[in-house]
Order: structure tokens, then C-alpha cells, then sequence
């Protein structure tokens, strides 16, 4: 299946705006967590929605000191630690609560628009040692290279003025201002806080939290057993990361001073499709069959399946195999994927009836039934 430009961003946007579960406040740490060095006072723009509460509870555990900016829109997990919270909204420019305060770190986790960056520079520059931006890979200008590295051209903006863009008119062309401007985004960041600053660019973000269930999707379908349809030959490279790792290794950057760009992917070895799918099945012990269906079958039936991109003949086939060297150079880690898988799908079965019912993506069973049957019948089957 070829995937459009609108169709592979909107996929790395949702990872952005994945909501909070508020019942769910352990961040999940596999065990005793050592004391940093030296307690950092951190300023995180955002906190309450995927990562963000992965920060919060690690950077306590290291001994750190945390104040939480966001509009209160959400409620807060029962944090185990002393947590301040300030509140404000960067959509109007209301930042007054961060006025005439000092910080050792900024960590920038929902910003896509480059006035968010200006205006938190217009409060915090000289106010905070160290800034750190959540970007995206999206930000990368072609999509076909293999083994991309942090120096690869970025995206273009299509606009005239750029900080006049706002959530509206982002989610209204997506397709073609998501990419571009984070990527000003990131411009604006080394534009307001100077050399110390941190950009990270993440891929597919996975795990407990994730409520786009694009990853989920995969786990939960081969847990149910029978023949799945799987997109491919198999081969196709994969990389997500567990939401865990990409919170916890941002904790460690700033408490090493550590500066740069770093594409935020995993896993630290080449993961195929198939190996994945084999992941989840350890796990999960369902009795699945797995029929590999062609990417030209599923462009003609104009379906897609999430996660996965073709890894020849795509506009973004270099989307699976993007280079993570220096980010691994840096300390970023990653969870074995069952534990990942193990995590994932016990905190989906604490979620309502209702919630579990109908995924939010992949295909229903009765449409992988009509592809299959379908497939079966074609006679490159």
C-alpha cells in the first residue's frame, strides 16, 4: 500500500496528541530507580498527555524538582512526588504564570507551532538553562532515503508566514504544514535559546498510553487468533519506541547537558515486520496464521494497515529505517519488545468495556475477512 504525505503525517501527529488516561499514574519503571547526581528544578510545557507523564514520574525518581505548565484541561495522575502546576494557554499567548521564574530545564513536549517556541522564548530566554523540543521525523523533506541521519535536508514551508499558523489551520492542511513547521519550530527553538538546546525527533511512539491504538492494533489482533492479514512480504523494517524509553533517555539528556539533534527510534537492531508480529505472538500466545497480502493488492482495495510503510517503492519508504546511532551514542535505551507488548496490552485490558470494543485504528475483522477471502481468490494468491 502507498501511503499519501496527508496520510503518513496524520499518523505521526496523533502520536502528539494522544490523550491522558487519568486513572493510570505509575509510569511503569522496571525497578528501583538510582538518585541523579545533582536535582535539576524542570519545566515541562505540557506533562499530562502520552510521555509527558513518563517524565514526571522518572525525573522524581531521580530526585529532581518538577513544575507542570498546561491549560488544566485534564486531570492529574496522583503523582508520587511533590509536583507543581502552573497553568496558562500557549493558543492565546497566556504564559503570565511563568513570568519572573527560573528553571535548569525546559522540556517542550506538545509544540507544533513555531509562535509556541517565540513566545516561550519571550518569558524563559535567560530564564532556563537548558531547552528541549519534541520535533518529529516528519520534519525530514524526502521520505524515500534509507538510513537518514540527523543532517538530511527538512521540509520546506508551503506558507507565507508561518507564525500565523495556528491548530486550525495546521489540522486544516496538514498533509503540508506539519512536517514544515515543526521543522521552524526547531529553528525558532536554536533562534530563542541559542546553543542549549536539545531537539529530538521521534517515529511511531508506542506503549502504555498510546491511545491511537496503531501499535496496539497488532498485539490485540494476533492474541485473537485465526489467519491475520499481514500487509507484505514480512521483510518490511519496523521502528517504534516505547514511550517509557523516549521519557526517560529525555531525563537523562538534560541532566547531562547533553545537546544536539537525535532521531528518537527504535529498536537498536533492523526489526521486520514479521518479527514483530512473531514478538507479539510470544507474548501473547494467540494461535494466529499469518497471510502475507502484496502492497499492490492493498493499494488496489485502498486500504491501509498501521505502522507499516512499504520499504521499496514509496514516497516514504525511508520512514522504517531511519538512523538512531547517535541518539543510542547518547544513552537512549530500549525495553525488550515483550515487555512493551506485556505493559501495553495489560493497561488496555484496565481501560472500559466499551473503550476495548472498537479500536481507533487497523482494519475490522470483517473487513480482514473480505481482503482475505478476496486475496484467496486472486490469482497472484
Amino acid at each position: 500500500m502507498s501511503l499519501t504525505r496527508r496520510e503518513l503525517i496524520k499518523i505521526s501527529a496523533l502520536a502528539a496528541a494522544a490523550t491522558m488516561v487519568p486513572t493510570l499514574s505509575s509510569a511503569g519503571l522496571p525497578g528501583p530507580v538510582g538518585r541523579a547526581a545533582k536535582p535539576l528544578r524542570i519545566l515541562i510545557l505540557g506533562g499530562t498527555g502520552f510521555t509527558g507523564p513518563f517524565q514526571v514520574n522518572y525525573a522524581l525518581a531521580r530526585g529532581h524538582k518538577i513544575t507542570l505548565f498546561n491549560r488544566g484541561k485534564r486531570p492529574s495522575p496522583e503523582w508520587p512526588g511533590e509536583v507543581e502546576q502552573l497553568h496558562g494557554d500557549r493558543n492565546t499567548g497566556d504564559l503570565k504564570s511563568l513570568e519572573g521564574r527560573t528553571w535548569d530545564v525546559c522540556i517542550d513536549n506538545p509544540t507544533s507551532l513555531p509562535r509556541w517556541v517565540r513566545d516561550a522564548g519571550k518569558v524563559l530566554k535567560g530564564k532556563v538553562g537548558h531547552y528541549l523540543f519534541i520535533s518529529t521525523i516528519s520534519v525530514y523533506e524526502d521520505g524515500t532515503k534509507h538510513g537518514m541521519t540527523e543532517d538530511a535536508p527538512l521540509a520546506k514551508y508551503p506558507g507565507k508566514d508561518a507564525m500565523a499558523e495556528t491548530q486550525e489551520t495546521l489540522r486544516a492542511d496538514i498533509e503540508h504544514l506539519y512536517g514544515s513547521l515543526k521543522a521552524l519550530s526547531e529553528a525558532e527553538a536554536h533562534k530563542q535559546f541559542g546553543k542549549n538546546v536539545t531537539i529530538v525527533r521521534p517515529g511511531y511512539i508506542v506503549g502504555p498510553r498510546d491511545e491511537t491504538d496503531r501499535f496496539t492494533y497488532w498485539p490485540h489482533r494476533v492474541a485473537q487468533g485465526g489467519e491475520m492479514l499481514v500487509p507484505g512480504d514480512g521483510s518490511d523494517p519496523i521502528q517504534i519506541i516505547d514511550g517509557r524509553d523516549l521519557a526517560e533517555w529525555m531525563v537523562r539528556l538534560a541532566e547531562t547537558g547533553t545537546t544536539g539533534v537525535f532521531n528518537a527510534v527504535g529498536p537498536n537492531y533492523t526489526m521486520s515486520m514479521d518479527a514483530m508480529l512473531h514478538g507479539c505472538q510470544a507474548v501473547t500466545g494467540g494461535g494466529v496464521t499469518m497471510t502475507h497480502v502484496s502492497a499492490d493488492f492493498l493499494d488496489e482495495q485502498k486500504v491501509e494497515t498501521p505502522i507499516w510503510v512499504p520499504a521499496k517503492n514509496n514516497a516514504f519508504e525511508g520512514y522504517g529505517d531511519v538512523s538512531n546511532a547517535r541518539a543510542i551514542a547518547t544513552g537512549l535505551t530500549f525495553r525488550p519488545l515483550a515487555t512493551t507488548v506485556t505493559d501495553l496490552l495489560a493497561w488496555f485490558g484496565s481501560l472500559p468495556a466499551e473503550r476495548q470494543a472498537k479500536l481507533r485504528d487497523g482494519l475490522t475483522r470483517e473487513r480482514e475477512a473480505e481482503l482475505l477471502a478476496a486475496w484467496h481468490a486472486d490469482a497472484r494468491s
